[in-house]
């Protein structure tokens, strides 16, 4: 019973690499989008949120009229400060990269959870036009009240401000000590010396 399984096993492991090694030698293209926000306070108190985009394509064909589309920002909660929301590109080479970006103005404050951006591209193969989802962003706290007892923070700007002073100031008290003090093997060894006499 045991052997007819093993068989069975085997070759479905054997359909499954042949299957597989065939899609990978297929000459399409293979998008990779990465999405990222940063936000930035003003000093006027505004808020503005940098949207950057990478489009990698991993496979081993071009990909034609590709096509970003970022519509998750709500007019009402965003304003387009510098750049669009969308772009389009002739080619984008197997190996290739290609990057966006743009700014928003936040008008609203809250908690902001960004949906993923489209990509759409073409192949010579294929009629239809082919789509590929960016990564979506992790929750923005926009225009949000930054707590003024955030001991790691303080412990950050602490280190960068007098980290060296502190290390210094430590050799040093390491080095005087290390002076200042006799070693024990010095003291034996004046203490031995002493009773040979």
């Amino acid at each position: 019973m045991a052997i007819p399984s093993a068989k069975l096993l085997i070759s479905a492991v054997a359909v499954f690499m042949l299957v597989s090694a065939s899609f990978a030698t297929s000459e399409m293209p293979f998008m990779v989008v990465h999405k990222k926000a940063t936000l930035n306070r003003l000093k006027s108190g505004a808020e503005r949120v940098l949207v950057s985009f990478d489009i990698y394509n991993q496979g081993s064909a071009a990909a034609y009229d590709v096509t970003l589309t970022d519509n998750t920002w709500d007019k009402k909660t965003f304003e387009v400060v510098n750049g669009n929301t969308s772009r389009t590109w002739e080619r984008l080479d197997a190996g290739g990269i290609l990057s966006h970006s743009f700014e928003l103005e936040a008008r609203v404050k809250g908690r902001f959870h960004g949906a993923p951006a489209l990509v759409t591209f073409r192949i010579p193969t294929k009629a239809a036009l082919q789509q590929a989802y960016s990564t979506p962003l992790l929750p923005l706290d926009i225009l949000a009240d930054v707590p003024p007892t955030d001991l790691l923070a303080l412990a950050k700007r602490m280190l960068a401000k007098y980290g060296s002073l502190v290390s210094v100031i430590s050799m040093v008290v390491l080095f005087v000590h290390l002076v200042a003090t006799p070693s024990s093997k010095s003291n034996a060894a004046k203490g031995s010396s002493k009773k040979k006499r």
